[in-house]
């Protein structure tokens, strides 16, 4: 999708989209097009009765003066609360209208629009990432698609009153690019992404100046991973440890590891999940996919800090050589678990993706992220990422970050209680607690692997790694959710 931005004046053929605040504060096009097709424009609002409520859309097709063309009028709520996101959310919602449309060219007419949180520049860059991040399509299994059903939009335009909105959103192109990056792995079928072929696409960072590092089961079996590998023993396919390097900060400076879960299929092992709804789980590598695409973000835009990116990727299956109810695993840590459930695996996985990154890269803070509870579903449904960390510090760093970007986060309580609920009478820990505060006590077995003095927190997405409807900047599937999360927080306590 090709992006620009311009001083120039506006086209007279594809789609014009026309921002209006309900307090009447419109861009200078909008009297200047309305001029142009004789009136038809505001004839059309007070017909209408249009109040320019949030997110409110008035299409006019073809007014004379605009050469086979359409105006698109979006409500914008008043200008003094328009926010950042309200920005992107514009810019996703009107161009979700264009895409249903045959226009090739969308143009947004917002120069002489002043909000009262934003610039001009910063408004111009907002509305053409919404409406880049509302262009994602996974459809490349598509072989028998109407033509008519495919977008053909090609080009987005910003025309606005100054030429500083594209340095801003360069950055926000490499961000954009980094999301687009977890889509596709969450989107991605079990059978073309499983853990040789997603260390295969972690490979393709190197041509952002990453250093990507792969350990095979051998590896893994010397170092004694036995969590993980005991996750990926049913599979015929071999489990991984991907390890992705970002040193942009201070020489020798301790980095910030970002660490996630990679299941890249979860039958549920032994412990079988209910055959409706199972294919849902090609994205439990949801984790994994945020990290890889947060690194790809760092990267891109050549953030100026040390940033570790750790993904444990294992496909969970339930073959005659499977791990059973039951069985005691020995970790890396040398911490043993009983493991009552195949199906509290994530966990696993971590416990022993964790270790070896504190081991390897001895980080000064650790985020963690999993699609790793149901229950957190229950909580907080599909609103917010799950928080669960000790070090109120960090805690407020995150949620900062989550609120800057969209990417929210609830903060869910960590207690020793919980730690008391994963207790094994037959070996150090289980992995799995009782009946109830299931998020929580994964939380405390994770946090059974964090060494002393590493500020550390985890982020269960279970409910935000994909989209079951249409958000604004978001098309329903894999959301990217995570990726602006964690460059956000990097960029904010990490880069001077």
């Amino acid at each position: 999708m090709q992006i620009t931005f311009s001083t120039a004046a506006l086209p007279k053929s594809g789609a014009v989209i026309i921002p209006l605040f309900e307090d009447g504060k419109k861009p200078k096009a909008y009297a200047d097009i309305d001029a142009a097709t004789d009136g038809a424009i505001e004839r059309a609002v007070k017909a209408a009765e249009f109040k320019a409520k949030k997110g409110a859309i008035l299409e006019i097709v073809a007014p004379a003066g605009i050469a086979n063309g359409r105006v698109i009028l979006i409500g914008a709520g008043t200008s003094k609360d328009l926010s950042a996101l309200d920005a992107e959310a514009l810019g996703g919602s009107a161009i979700n209208r264009v895409l249903s449309t045959r226009e090739k060219i969308a143009v947004f007419a917002v120069a002489g629009i002043t909000p009262k949180k934003l610039d001009a520049a910063q408004l111009a860059a907002r509305i053409a990432h919404g409406a880049r991040m509302k262009t994602y399509r996974f459809d490349k299994y598509r072989t028998k698609e109407e033509k008519t059903e495919k977008p053909v939009l090609a080009k987005i335009a910003i025309h606005s009153a100054t030429t500083k909105a594209k340095t801003i959103y360069e950055t926000f192109d490499k961000i954009g690019d980094g999301i687009f990056l977890t889509r596709d792995l969450v989107s991605e079928p079990a059978n073309v992404l499983y853990p040789a072929s997603f260390a295969k696409r972690c490979n393709e960072l190197v041509k952002l100046g990453v250093k990507v590092k792969v350990l095979s089961d051998p590896e893994m079996k010397k170092l004694g991973m036995g969590a993980l590998l005991g996750v990926g023993q049913g599979s015929v396919r071999d489990s991984k440890i991907v390890a992705m390097e970002w040193l942009g900060g201070k020489k020798g400076e301790a980095p910030v590891a970002l660490v996630g879960k990679g299941v890249t299929f979860d039958t549920g092992g032994i412990s079988l999940k209910p055959g409706p709804g199972m294919g849902d789980m090609k994205w439990d590598m949801g984790g994994a996919g945020a990290v890889t695409g947060a690194m790809a973000a760092i990267a891109g835009r050549n953030a100026k800090a040390n940033v570790i990116g750790v993904i444990g990727l294992v496909e969970n299956m339930p073959d005659g050589n499977a791990q059973r109810p039951g069985d005691v695993v020995k970790s890396m840590s040398g911490q043993t678990i009983e493991v009552l459930n195949t199906d509290a695996e994530g966990r696993l996985v971590l416990a022993d993706a964790l270790w070896w990154t504190q081991e390897t890269y001895k980080p000064k803070a650790m985020i963690d992220l999993a699609t790793l509870t149901g229950a957190i579903i229950v909580s907080l449904a599909h609103e917010f990422g799950g928080m669960f960390t000790k070090d109120d510090k960090l805690a407020k760093q995150l949620a900062a970050a989550g609120e800057a970007t969209g990417d929210l986060l609830w903060r869910m309580p960590l207690t020793k209680n919980h730690d008391e609920m994963i207790k094994s009478d037959i070996a150090d820990m289980q992995n799995i607690g009782g009946k109830g505060a299931g998020s929580s006590t994964a939380a405390a077995f994770l946090g059974r692997f964090i060494k002393e003095g590493v500020s550390w927190a985890h982020l269960d997405i279970a409910g935000m790694a994909w989209n079951e409807k249409d958000k604004p900047t978001i098309p329903k599937g894999g959301s990217g959710y995570g990726v602006r999360l964690l460059d956000e927080y990097v960029r904010a306590n990490y880069e001077g």
